[in-house]
């Protein structure tokens, strides 16, 4: 059942509502984001959603790794959305055609990227794509020089980009947010396999740093042309490297600061010079080790905010840290309750985390990262009308 709005009067647009929220000010209400490849909905979730609303429209595939679907501006509108996203593409020299291929007894769909790693899913299932092919899994470092980066400068990525973000800065109310960029560590092991990585970075960090040298100069040339291009349009930057799992960091954090963390830090502080957007990093897990390492890169903006992981309770990282980091997810546990619980559940819970990651500002709602396939769209209509309902400042 929709929440009636009949006497809600709201005071400021969606734009100055999430600027509010992401400068530590109290807006009207906390504003509400769905819509990114880190913040979005499976395309199987979406469907459901538009059968259970009554709602007609063509499934777009915006992510085919995690196959996430373009939510529609009438599915935003009743959800009452505050961003809208915009993205680069690749260049026009690329060819991101998905292959059907059979190999053993199975149909698989298979994407290779610019790095040269290739992505597969099985088509019984369509639910993501993992990585199959590692192209450097058997690299040395001398290798590494001659292996053929993509051009993160290619001006073909960006055609059309700033008459995107212009329209929606000039011709509508909402906040303009960009896809995710900037992923410097995890694609290190998209091309070396994620186990080797990890011996790498213990066993040869010579050669893990040549590589991330190789990641982060990519992306300081595609900044350098984004920032160009929409750098004054743009209200938040999406970035982020999972650093952490379930129960704590993926690996040491001593390694992080000593090889990892330098590249990060030098992209996100070109980007900070370049642009007065906000920067929001995603990583999943028991992350609050790395909150300090985050801010000292130039990071304002934590999500997805995994409350169900270790030391990461909405209380604790509100008091200790709602004061420099703003929160962006976290709105409900997506894997014990959204999932399995009942609307009012759902409701139930949103409402708890609300007063807790709300106040002062400093909060932006959505779930933990995408919503999955199977969450009942009863419950996603749940969400979000729990969070407007109970979003409100008084």
């Amino acid at each position: 059942m929709a929440v009636d709005t009949t006497n809600r009067s709201e005071t400021m647009t969606s734009r100055e509502r999430v600027l509010a929220a992401i400068h530590h000010q109290t807006p009207d209400r906390v504003p509400i984001d769905l819509g990114g490849n880190q913040t979005g909905i499976h395309k199987f979730a979406y469907q459901a959603l538009l059968d259970h609303l009554g709602m007609d429209g063509q499934i777009e595939i915006m992510d085919a790794v995690q196959q996430l679907a373009r939510p529609s501006e009438e599915v935003l509108e009743r959800l009452r959305v505050d961003t809208r996203y915009i993205a680069a593409g690749p260049p026009d020299a690329f060819d991101g055609t998905i292959r059907v291929n059979r190999r053993g007894n199975r149909v698989w769909h298979d994407l290779t990227d610019e790095f040269g790693v290739v992505w597969s899913m099985p088509d019984d299932q369509q639910l993501y794509m993992d990585v199959s092919h590692h192209p450097l899994a058997e690299a040395t470092i001398e290798e590494l020089a001659d292996y053929p980066f993509p051009k993160g400068d290619d001006p073909t990525r960006f055609t059309g980009l700033r008459d995107k973000a212009r329209r929606i800065r000039n011709e509508t109310p909402y906040a303009v947010v960009s896809g995710i960029c900037g992923v410097i560590y995890e694609t290190c092991w998209y091309l070396r396999g994620l186990e080797a990585w990890y011996v790498d970075l213990v066993t040869q960090p010579e050669f893990c740093e040549a590589l991330l040298d190789r990641v982060a100069t990519y992306w300081k040339d595609w900044f350098r042309l984004f920032l160009d291009e929409v750098g004054d349009l743009v209200d938040v930057i999406m970035v982020g490297d999972d650093l952490a799992g379930q129960n704590g960091p993926l690996f040491r954090p001593a390694v992080y600061r000593q090889i990892v963390k330098p590249f990060q830090k030098d992209v996100m502080q070109y980007v900070r010079s370049r642009t007065k957007a906000k920067l929001w990093y995603h990583t999943c897990g028991a992350c609050q080790e790395y909150i300090p390492d985050l801010l000292d890169n130039g990071i304002n903006i934590l999500n997805p905010v995994q409350i169900s992981a270790e030391q990461m309770d909405p209380a604790e990282l509100k008091e200790k840290w709602g004061d420099e980091m703003v929160f962006w997810g976290g709105g409900i546990d997506a894997q014990h309750v959204l999932p399995v619980a009942t609307p009012e559940v759902v409701r139930e819970h949103v409402r708890r985390h609300l007063e807790l990651l709300k106040p002062g500002g400093g909060y932006v709602f959505n779930n933990v990262h995408n919503i999955q396939a199977g969450v009942p769209p009863e419950n996603v209509v749940a969400m979000y009308d729990a969070a407007y309902e109970f979003g409100v400042y008084e």
